[in-house]
């Protein structure tokens, strides 16, 4: 008799063979270029329960492009792993063809030209099509929202998260986590959260004074589905408290909290559960320990580190499904649940072709009501630009690229530092850039430019501890984001080195000196944790500094050279 572990196996060859797994049929229809709704939504139903996955949508309503990173150094155990496998090298292990509609949305290369070829991606009206599409097919699908929803958009700043609630209730998730929402003060999650007509999870959140449960979000909800009992387990972000402002949230404290995570997978197993699914904001590397260490998590859906994969990962008997972000991919994952076991699985990462795939006109008029009152500010255009404007990559993006530029001319600084975060929509060179635009890779709620002085050893200290943050061979230690973007100073980076050896040759750009550490720098940066920073607003910063440009051109970035990757 086949064991449940080699049928889990088996059925997941077989879907990648036969294309179950989202990319073997539609990837061969680049020659053509005959993309159509129908070929991007067709699925073998597969049997009787269905997951629908979004995460990451950073308050994107509209189709945007996204390319995706060209480089995502893996170390330790994870060094050459999906999701650390990018450009040509993921094209070969997935058998993706050159030029096609799989390798415009799933790798970096070429990206200005597919752009051309395939248009925008995204768009919640989209997003809407393929969910009623699923949901027709599996009436009682679970869709499942893996949070950093309500932030990163000029509409969500100043309607302080309420134009995605209310675009996200009319999706009608079954359930959602969270990461950077809480970043608009617990006040406002409170009062959002209480008027959600779905389940807020994350067994996670726990009371800060306390260090019990938070009662305002559940650790798990329970679902009916297909004649399955579903436990559905929350996982929020871990390192909240150090990757974001302690203040904006001090009511709450968060972690791993793995024996936690074992202790309601046994509760929900023992209350009956015959599916245990993780709905997650730790990350793709997190999420691979965690479930080497949890046992009894049949699915996670994976979030924060933005990875698209067009077939899950397997770690012991738990499948870990990666859906992007941006709102350019919907994860559909059909399982076979019998004799209280999931006995297979099939999953499709749906890709938003925006002018493939019909909009939803009741979402087109939602959205349109929450972008109306600003439509002039949005649409208003600052410049254009010459390159392409990405942010993607563990060392470098050429949107950081720009805004470092902004705050050292802006601020009269010698350096500028701007965080490593992930979300932000590409430009393509030609494009206008728009107010949109800038607030797509600025909005936060503490965009406080700083100016201040920092010695050269406080600099060294700065880069290694982000830098442990990302490079520590322990995925639990790593928590999340890219390197600090450097603006005006050069390094070199052994991401090999334990903490404190991997950064040396620190230069100052403008004169090539060594920087010294003893000596004090001018430094301007934004995104401080820190309570109280002063300064003007980093858009305000990156906007001015464009309307002087008109056109942005950007000198090539060989400031970091990076060894052991």
């Amino acid at each position: 008799m086949i064991s449940r572990r080699d049928f889990l196996q088996v059925s997941m060859a077989a879907s990648a063979l036969y294309g179950a797994s989202g990319f073997g049929r539609w990837s061969r229809l680049a020659a053509q270029q005959a993309l159509t709704q129908d070929q991007l939504l067709q699925f073998d139903t597969y049997g009787n329960v269905s997951l629908i996955h979004v995460t990451d949508i950073h308050a994107q309503l509209v189709p945007i492009r996204f390319r995706e990173p060209s480089v995502n150094i893996g170390v330790g155990p994870n060094r050459g792993e999906v999701p650390h496998v990018t450009g040509a090298d993921f094209r070969r292990l997935y058998g993706i063809e050159d030029g096609s509609p799989s390798h415009y949305a799933l790798s970096s290369g070429d990206f200005a030209a597919l752009a051309q070829a395939y248009g925008r991606v995204g768009g919640l009206d989209r997003v809407s099509t393929v969910v009623n599409a699923i949901r027709a097919d599996r009436p009682d699908a679970l869709l499942l929202d893996g949070g950093d929803t309500w932030h990163g958009s000029y509409t969500c700043y100043h309607s302080e998260g309420q134009d995605m609630v209310n675009a996200m209730n009319g999706l009608k998730p079954d359930a959602m986590t969270f990461h950077w929402e809480f970043t608009l003060g617990s006040d406002r999650v409170q009062e959002l959260v209480q008027g959600l007509p779905f389940a807020a999870l994350g067994q996670n959140i726990f009371d800060a004074e306390w260090d019990e449960p938070a009662e305002l979000f559940k650790p798990y909800k329970f679902f009916e589905r297909g004649g399955v009992k579903i436990a559905v387990i929350g996982q929020a972000f871990p390192y909240m408290p150090i990757a974001n402002p302690r203040w904006m949230f001090p009511e709450y404290s968060f972690g791993i909290r793995d024996e936690n995570m074992q202790a309601m997978v046994d509760e929900v197993r023992a209350a009956g559960a015959e599916l245990v699914v993780c709905l997650s904001h730790n990350g793709f590397d997190v999420d691979k320990k965690m479930a080497s260490v949890v046992t009894g998590i049949d699915v996670i859906l994976s979030g924060h580190t933005h990875d698209a994969l067009p077939e899950p990962v397997q770690v012991g008997q738990t499948f870990i499904v990666a859906s992007g972000s941006n709102g350019k991919f919907v994860s559909r994952v059909d399982l076979d649940v019998r004799d209280g076991a999931m006995m297979g699985i099939r999953h499709k990462l749906i890709p938003i072709f925006s002018d493939v795939i019909a909009p939803d006109p009741v979402m087109t008029k939602l959205i349109e009501e929450q972008r109306a009152p600003h439509m002039d500010a949005l649409t208003e255009v600052i410049g254009t630009t010459e390159e392409l404007l990405y942010r993607r990559g563990n060392f470098n993006g050429t949107w950081d690229d720009l805004i470092c530029n902004a705050l050292i001319s802006e601020r009269e600084a010698d350096i500028a530092l701007s965080p490593g975060v992930r979300w932000g929509p590409s430009l393509i060179p030609g494009d206008p850039i728009t107010r949109e635009d800038i607030w797509g890779v600025t909005s936060m709620s503490y965009g406080e430019a700083y100016r201040s002085e920092m010695t050269g050893e406080f600099l060294k200290v700065v880069l290694e501890d982000v830098a442990d943050n990302i490079f520590n061979p322990d995925p639990y230690y790593q928590q999340g984001g890219d390197m600090v973007r450097v603006g005006g100073m050069g390094y070199r980076i052994d991401v090999t080195k334990p903490q404190g050896e991997r950064i040396s040759d620190m230069t100052l750009l403008k004169t090539g000196e060594a920087i010294d550490p003893a000596k004090s720098y001018v430094v301007a940066g934004w995104a401080s944790v820190n309570e109280g920073t002063e300064g003007p607003m980093i858009w305000d910063v990156v906007e001015d500094h464009i309307r002087k440009q008109g056109t942005v051109t950007l000198d090539p970035n060989n400031s970091v050279e990076v060894v052991g990757a």
